[in-house]
């Protein structure tokens, strides 16, 4: 399947239904269609070959994302570019990527203003909402010709993502129509999917609330799109449009929680609500399950897209309808198109219940980091691809990822896994958010640090939480410093940045 296949399947399920919605303003599938059939064209004549990588600058918006489907009519590879990255970043990724075309909306202008003389693989910049003194507008660059074309790709190379950057310069990494298939094969078997689906996308679609649209198209389903994030709005919008499923990241589901109109919200369409991309507290997500209904977990990377793990809504219960609360640290189970195994630094695979590196294989692992051979080869070593997460299989196939391999804490000796500490500082009513990092120590070779960002309207008694950390997971993991920000530094998707929180701390006061 090629990324233009999912649209087609949607049209042939309905051509005049639904397909983006955003506004209030609907595109049907055979809108969106005849939208690709003049951009593939359009592009032909912007002289962009199959296999050449086009770019998308956006926020969330029905056009730029029709676009990825003329991209892929025209054969050639979509490389997403996450709007909340800084100048340089997007010009590493453009020019790294070989980008050959850039689509981007009027308000990354400035942006693209100052790093395009700085790329000169780009042969075209095309502005989608307006024209300007350096690209024309998409009005005027669009072919009149709304007639069937398309093109037959080079090979199987159907996205180029960047990788988030935060441990140096963004990789490309090579996701094929296969990655693709295989994880729309994956949400479709893995959730419930009742009837035609509706789709509500606040997330950025550039990255898990974008790939998640194809398995939603493929049963012919519409995608509500909220160009800004608005809880308020978002908790309309899943009324007003019957919303079956949607996605947001951990962060923005404790927004919701304390969101004043949550309660009185209707939120009886709702057949499955996605949570992923960070660890989220075992109790937050308790209250979600009785306040919000039928959230589901999946767990990915860039490089093996989204269903390395799943948990299902029912997965979240018991038999007897009770909270599983045990298992709602997990990652959920593993998927079943997906090899899985739990690695030693010898290369040696770990028996159940043993810790060590989380390591996968099969269909839905990239091609390799683009032009990276280096890096791939590292990242594939013994076989397999290294996910960097450090975690431990259950005797019934759950996994609990337990920190990334970077950021084991070493203290007197004993490994201390931050996640761990940072469940249990998450089970604290009043704590909203932490990190825990180590730092250096004369006496402990590490200690353990914890930043603590409090509820709103909540206060935190750093001596209480020490108290109760102790009791629940021993002295040895407890932080033995405890500082409280009103914020945490967080990357574009929400991701708490360690690094600058321990690049903070060592700065001390100021």
């Amino acid at each position: 399947m090629r990324l233009i296949d999912y649209l087609d399947k949607g049209a042939s399920l309905g051509a005049d239904a639904p397909c983006l919605t955003m506004d209030g303003r609907d595109l049907c599938y055979a809108d969106v269609q005849r939208l690709s059939y003049r951009i593939a064209r359009s592009f032909e004549r912007s002289a962009i070959a199959p296999g050449d990588k086009v770019a998308v600058l956006s926020g969330n918006d029905p056009i730029a994302f029709a676009c990825v489907f003329g991209i892929s009519r025209a054969g050639a590879v979509w490389c997403p570019v996450n709007p909340r990255n800084e100048a340089a970043e997007n010009q590493v990724i453009l020019d790294d990527f070989d980008c050959s075309l850039l689509l981007f909306h009027s308000s990354f202008a400035g942006m693209v203003e100052k790093i395009r003389a700085n790329l000169p693989k780009l042969r075209a910049l095309v502005c989608l909402d307006a024209a300007l003194p350096f690209a024309p507008s998409f009005d005027a660059w669009l072919s009149d010709d709304v007639g069937y074309f398309q093109r037959e790709p080079v090979d199987d190379l159907v996205m180029l993502p960047g990788t988030g950057g935060t441990t140096g310069k963004p990789k490309g990494v090579m996701l094929s129509g296969r990655n693709i298939e295989t994880m729309t094969a994956l949400t479709l078997m893995s959730y419930p999917f009742k009837g035609r689906p509706t789709y509500l996308a606040l997330a950025p679609l550039t990255h898990a609330a974008g790939v998640l649209c194809f398995p939603v198209m493929a049963l012919g389903g519409r995608v509500v799109i909220m160009h800004h994030p608005d809880i308020g709005e978002f908790l309309a919008l899943i009324g007003r449009y019957r919303v079956t499923h949607t996605f947001l990241p951990p962060t923005v589901i404790y927004m919701l929680l304390d969101h004043p109109q949550l309660d009185s919200a209707d939120l009886g369409s709702l057949q499955c609500f996605w949570y992923g991309a960070a660890p989220i507290s075992a109790t937050r997500l308790a209250e979600a399950l009785e306040r919000i209904g039928p959230m589901a977990q999946l767990f990915g990377q860039t490089e093996a897209p989204m269903m390395i793990s799943t948990m299902a809504p029912d997965e979240h219960f018991n038999a007897d309808g009770s909270i599983a609360i045990e298992r709602l640290s997990s990652a959920g189970r593993v998927s079943p198109l997906v090899q899985l195994g739990i690695m030693d630094t010898d290369g040696n695979l770990l028996p159940s219940g043993q810790r060590g590196e989380i390591v996968v294989r099969g269909s839905l692992v990239m091609d390799g980091y683009y032009k990276n051979p280096e890096a791939t080869a590292e990242a594939s070593v013994h076989g397999w691809h290294h996910t960097g997460d450090v975690g431990y299989l259950d005797a019934d196939n759950f996994l609990y990822i337990v920190d990334r391999a970077k950021d084991m804490i070493i203290t007197g000796g004993f490994n201390v896994y931050s996640v761990e500490v940072e469940n249990a500082l998450r089970a604290v009513e009043t704590i909203q958010d932490c990190a825990v990092v180590g730092l250096p120590d004369p006496k402990w070779g590490e200690r353990v640090v914890a930043v603590v960002q409090p509820r709103p309207g909540q206060s935190v008694d750093a001596a209480a939480v020490t108290a109760f950390v102790k009791a629940r997971i021993g002295s040895v993991k407890a932080p033995k410093q405890i500082e409280i920000w009103s914020d945490l530094p967080r990357s574009k998707v929400g991701k708490v940045m360690k690094a600058d929180v321990r690049a903070r701390l060592l700065q001390g006061p100021g």
